[in-house]
């Protein structure tokens, strides 16, 4: 790494996406869990061991979720660095990744994405032409957490899938509608033409 602020990578002890939402009930704007976390939420079962926890933001919201957060320091990370973000100061523009760090407990908490779009419409940060109306691609637990739809969290998995990525994909398959199966092909279509789970998606 060019540069690192704060502790190492095993100072991950994250929070569950219970927790987080406990912490960011007053933030005032929309959020939700992506990731294999949002896998889990989808099928409503573990899944598989989770070593983190990242959730998307909208990138004009993100000051609402630090207020939130107060108490906690968020670092930059990207480019080869892990980059503490001094107190009023925005992301740069060429940055979405933000580790939240709990000081006290020299522990990293969460990944807060920062995504495009606005609060109607879900835009695929690698591909701004993949979009949807957010109400498709955003559910919520019946507890009332928010989280990303499978089609959403498997076409940014598909970049580079290893062997969590295709328990993910394994575990979602089955309960994913026809319809949801159909924009996930579609999408990986033009993000990655010839992907071998374009195949898998569309069997069956």
């Amino acid at each position: 790494m060019a540069h690192w602020d704060g502790p190492g990578l095993d100072a991950w002890r994250p929070w569950t996406p219970a927790a987080a939402a406990e912490r960011l009930a007053g933030a005032g704007v929309g959020w939700c869990v992506v990731g294999g976390w949002a896998v889990e939420l989808f099928v409503g079962r573990p899944v598989r061991p989770h070593h983190d926890l990242e959730i998307a933001v909208l990138r004009p919201d993100f000051p609402a979720v630090r207020a939130a957060l107060a108490g906690h320091r968020f670092h930059v990370v990207g480019g080869g660095e892990v980059r503490a973000l001094p107190e009023g100061e925005e992301p740069p523009a060429d940055r979405h990744q933000n580790w939240v760090l709990d000081v006290g407990a020299r522990a990293w908490r969460m990944d807060v994405m920062l995504e495009p779009g606005d609060a109607t419409t879900w835009v695929f940060r690698r591909d701004p032409a993949i979009a949807a109306p957010r109400a498709t691609m955003v559910d919520r637990t019946p507890a009332g957490i928010p989280f990303l739809r499978p089609e959403g969290t498997l076409l940014f998995k598909a970049k580079a899938p290893g062997p969590k990525d295709e328990i993910d994909l394994a575990a979602c398959l089955p309960r994913m509608a026809p319809a949801a199966r159909s924009w996930l092909a579609d999408a990986l279509r033009r993000a990655h033409p010839g992907h071998p789970w374009i195949e898998v998606v569309t069997a069956g």
